[in-house]
């Protein structure tokens, strides 16, 4: 078993920046796709950005293309969200998940962490 754990969240003015980290303990992850979900109060799950395993290929929702990035540490066992020209939209719980073999939007990951807050004030 995996576990996941999120830091890096809190408020930040419209336009301004976080940066968003995952860390993983109880197995290495290095050869497993991770990504970043986020979930907004009364909404579901929605993805938003996907690593493959050596970092090669990177997916991203259409609403953070540009603004939003996604890296991994594999030494560290770790991946970040850079994300910057924050939005009031974009407040939300961002959650980091893993996985074997999928690198795909849905949220069918296997491994789940329990969220960060990010809250963006206008």
């Amino acid at each position: 078993q995996a576990q996941l754990v999120e830091s890096g969240g809190g408020l930040v003015q419209a336009g301004g920046s976080l940066r968003l980290s995952c860390g993983a303990s109880g197995r290495t992850l290095s050869a497993y796709t991770r990504a970043w979900f986020r979930q907004a109060p009364g909404k579901g799950r929605e993805f938003v950005a996907a690593i493959n395993w050596n970092g090669s290929k990177r997916y991203y929702a259409d609403f953070v293309k540009g603004r939003f990035t996604i890296s991994r540490d594999i030494t560290k066992n770790m991946v970040y969200l850079e994300m910057n020209s924050l939005k009031p939209e974009d407040t939300a719980v961002y959650v980091c998940a893993a996985d074997p073999a999928y690198t795909g939007s849905d949220p069918t990951y296997n491994y789940w962490g329990q969220g960060t807050q990010v809250a963006v004030s206008s």
